[in-house]
């Protein structure tokens, strides 16, 4: 429920009333643990710069990069975000690469298990403090939430048309929400259990974020495998390539989420097919051994590692009549990446043997504006040029939020092993034609072009 007002002058109100199916103190406390903003940040809002630096408590400041709203701020944040994939890091980082403004955030008001406020400190409004309440819903267990929202837009930008583009700007953003945090408590609730110590690879990537993310908020302490020298308490060394690894610090974790390796996207020059497969192959590896050899103290581990449905080979239905869904036990393909994931799951082979919990999780292409290939065909889809791309060409697909569950629902089920692959829409059971993809992008942008991809795009 949302009812809008227009208050003396320039200063606006927003009021939305949301029923959550789950008891007060779980929904406030999901609030208050580290990870909930980043799942509640639609990646056509923005980009979070800085996680809040204590909770929800009076004090705690957060920023986040925030785009423009509507189509042409998809576009420009979509577009932006595939150059800075082109660029260096050392010049993608800059903050002429991101058309963005800082918005930086400062919690005001904390009345435990009732309500929490922030307000813009600095940023592109001329006001904004947002009011977080909870109260026992009617029915027994779950809880009315209501954010209440006062905010004044700048000066220049206070005609009906900025008003309404912004209210419907925020609409969207708490739709997002709602649909974000149903979606963490109903995962909590369906995955209760002691809090476990999760070291994850590539944890500052697309995937490991948002992963990081959703475990952090069920309570779980997520340490970041780095490259670098740890500057902080929940960072673990290793460097894949010089097979090194910080074994004593590792001990501390029960579970190990692989997710590191090479971009495939690209041509595949030998030395990028080189860089893609021994990404792969040795930081699985280096983890494998290590925790085959952390095995003697007697502490039930689980290693999570990555892998991906090209197992199968480019064209696993090239002799079939009837396209079927792809199970486990269907055999390898023959081809680059089939061997690659070939060889990324069998180095795996020293963990499991010494009776570590292995799940290799066989997915898709992975779904999102803040990067990946959607990020790269949106522009085109905006643009009013984008359209199905090929013709005979399949690909298996996966949403952002889907893969962060799936590769935390291995972590923390204890009944599952081995090769794994995701059966949702589009993804496992083979149902994501991309002349299929181009027609639902299209349509959910209000941007669908009539004109063709090449056929040779998605090979």
């Amino acid at each position: 429920m949302r009812a809008l007002t227009h208050l003396g002058g320039s200063m606006i109100t927003l009021r939305r009333e949301t029923l959550l199916p789950f008891p007060r103190a779980q929904v406030f406390e999901w609030f208050s643990r580290p990870g909930a903003l980043v799942r509640l940040t639609p990646s056509f809002f923005g980009t979070i710069l800085a996680e809040p630096s204590d909770g929800i408590n009076p004090g705690s400041t957060a920023a986040m990069g925030v785009g423009a709203p509507g189509g042409a701020g998809m576009w420009l944040g979509s577009a932006a975000g595939t150059v800075r994939g082109l660029l260096p890091a050392s010049i993608a980082g800059k903050k002429w690469a991101r058309p963005e403004l800082r918005w930086d955030a400062l919690h005001t008001e904390l009345v435990p298990g009732v309500s929490f406020t922030d307000v813009m400190d600095k940023g592109p409004l001329a006001s904004w403090t947002h009011k977080h309440s909870f109260s026992d819903g009617a029915a027994p267990g779950t809880t009315l939430m209501v954010d209440h929202v006062q905010y004044e837009l700048p000066a220049l930008a206070r005609g009906e048309w900025a008003r309404t583009k912004m209210a419907a700007e925020l609409e969207r953003m708490f739709a997002f929400r709602e649909r974000q945090q149903l979606g963490a408590l109903s995962f909590h609730a369906a995955h209760p259990g002691a809090p476990l110590n999760i070291a994850i690879s590539g944890a500052s990537g697309l995937v490991g974020r948002q992963l990081s993310a959703l475990l952090r908020g069920g309570g779980h302490q997520v340490f970041k495998l780095v490259r670098r020298a740890p500057n902080a308490a929940d960072e673990i060394f290793w460097d894949p390539e010089a097979g090194v690894l910080d074994a004593t610090a590792l001990a501390q974790c029960q579970v190990v989420i692989h997710l590191a390796g090479h971009p495939i996207g690209g041509r595949f020059t030998e030395a990028t097919k080189n860089a893609i497969r021994e990404s792969r192959v040795r930081g699985t590896r280096l983890l494998a051994q290590t925790l085959a050899d952390l095995t003697s103290d007697g502490v039930n581990r689980t290693l999570v590692s990555g892998s991906a449905v090209g197992y199968y080979g480019a064209a696993p239905h090239a002799a079939a009549d009837t396209p079927r869904a792809l199970v486990e036990s269907d055999p390898a393909g023959h081809d680059f990446l089939a061997g690659v994931c070939q060889e990324w799951e069998a180095a795996c082979a020293p963990a499991a043997e010494a009776g570590v919990r292995v799940v290799n999780i066989r997915t898709g292409i992975v779904l999102s504006a803040a990067g990946g290939v959607l990020q790269r065909l949106l522009p085109l889809y905006l643009a009013g040029v984008g359209g199905p791309l090929g013709k005979d060409q399949w690909q298996s697909w996966v949403a952002i939020d889907d893969i962060a569950g799936i590769f935390a629902h291995a972590a923390l089920s204890p009944e599952l092993t081995g090769p794994a692959q995701w059966r949702g829409a589009g993804t496992g059971d083979c149902r994501g034609l991309r002349a299929d993809a181009g027609h639902s992008i299209g349509p959910a942008l209000r941007a669908e072009g009539a004109a063709p991809g090449p056929a040779i795009a998605p090979r």
